[in-house]
């Protein structure tokens, strides 16, 4: 069975969005082992300078980093990366089960994004739309592609 994480920057606040994560994670039992990872939020002045940005991504990244299961294939959510539809990252998935990777971790920035060096560990950089989303509403929006994502791969109706 795929060991598939969001490791993720920060913790959910509402309990709406908690509640929202929690179905697609019970959801998603008995396809895969579903897991979210989060890492602290690097705490940032009002008004931040390029240098305090920059150091706050690299220490988030960091942590990012470490909190990825080892040898886990890396889907970098980043606005620069690609748009996917949900039957493509299924057929994306399907094929990185396939060829053997057992782990897959998708990495969710904080407000200012992913660093540098976590894009460069990705093997995809993806971007849920040209939209912008709350951080909290994205998680849940990933949890939702990756169950929708096995329901296509499994065959089932909730997709249609």
């Amino acid at each position: 069975m795929m060991n598939i994480s969001i490791v993720c920057v920060g913790k959910l606040k509402e309990r709406y969005w908690t509640e929202a994560c929690a179905e697609y994670s019970k959801r998603l039992r008995g396809t895969c082992n579903f897991s979210i990872v989060e890492v602290d939020e690097e705490k940032m002045p009002e008004v931040p300078s390029h240098s305090s940005i920059k150091n706050t991504l690299e220490k988030e990244g960091k942590r990012l980093l470490s909190a990825v299961p080892k040898g886990a294939f890396i889907f970098a959510m980043c606005i620069e990366g690609r748009q996917l539809s949900s039957e493509k990252l299924a057929r994306q998935l399907e094929e990185l089960a396939l060829s053997g990777s057992g782990s897959i971790a998708f990495v969710i920035g904080g407000s200012w994004g992913l660093s540098d060096e976590v894009k460069s560990a990705a093997g995809i950089k993806l971007s849920m739309s040209d939209m912008t989303f709350p951080h909290q509403l994205a998680r849940v929006m990933l949890c939702e592609q990756i169950y929708r994502a096995f329901q296509i791969n499994g065959g089932g109706k909730y997709h249609k």
